[in-house]
């Protein structure tokens, strides 16, 4: 348990336990002032020696029980966010998040710029039918873990499905985002991918729909997924940006 816990944890316990003694001492002074200070002085000692026994530690026990049960929730909670494969998030708290941050934070006029790339595994089934769904797991991974190693810190990541990712970066200029794009891209070309001893190359192909005025989730994602599927078409691992409302603007791929 973190220092903070414990601190916690002392002062419900020691706020309960003052709690029980300051009403027995109430109740106390109530029934036995009539019957002299002698009588009265061993009532309080019994309404303060008694709870400090016995709601001290039951106290202790149900907020210790308490916190428990909030840390399992939140455990839960992150649980049911998380792909299991990737450790990336998975398609509804992607969404949520975005949703969440455009909504709340996407209004403010310092932050109201970012963009959202979608990411697709460049010829994924091949992979599969070559050498299976388990190497196929171990290059999803390998993608996950490629994308999550060359974007900034406040990004968010998840799994939309498949072998579709999507990177959200908050307060990106479209400058930026196409440099983040290109780090992702050429982070996967350098995976070292080895089904069964065979070196295999993976690469994927990237739409990027930047964004500088108020917009929701699913305008963004219909823009940078039309993105996607021009840099499929367009021969694939590569990335091709756009804003919304403005023609795509192809960012070269690198070799």
């Amino acid at each position: 348990m973190s220092a903070k816990g414990r601190w916690k944890l002392a002062s419900w316990t020691i706020i309960g336990t003052a709690g029980c003694v300051g009403v027995a001492i109430i109740i106390n002074v109530m029934f036995f002032r009539a019957f002299g200070e002698e009588v009265l002085t061993r009532a309080l000692l019994s309404a303060i020696i008694i709870p400090i026994v016995l709601a001290g530690p039951l106290f202790f026990y149900l907020t210790l029980k308490l916190r428990e049960l909030v840390i399992a929730n939140y455990k839960l909670a992150d649980a049911a966010a998380i792909d299991f494969l990737t450790n990336c998030l998975n398609r509804g708290a992607f969404s949520k998040h975005v949703e969440d941050w455009l909504i709340h934070r996407g209004g403010e006029e310092c932050l109201a710029s970012g963009a959202l790339l979608v990411i697709d595994a460049d010829h994924f089934k091949k992979i599969n039918d070559r050498f299976g769904h388990h190497e196929g797991d171990v290059a999803l991974k390998a993608i996950a873990g490629a994308i999550q190693s060359v974007v900034r810190k406040d990004d968010l990541v998840g799994r939309l499905g498949g072998e579709e990712f999507g990177v959200f970066l908050p307060g990106a200029t479209e400058h930026a985002a196409a440099g983040v794009a290109e780090r992702v891209r050429q982070a996967v070309c350098d995976v070292a991918f080895l089904p069964r001893g065979k070196e295999c190359k993976l690469s994927v192909s990237i739409g990027c729909a930047a964004f500088d005025r108020k917009t929701g989730f699913s305008e963004l994602f219909r823009v940078a997924d039309e993105r996607l599927y021009e840099a499929k078409n367009a021969g694939r691992n590569r990335v091709v940006l756009g804003a919304l409302g403005e023609a795509q603007q192809p960012v070269p791929l690198l070799h």
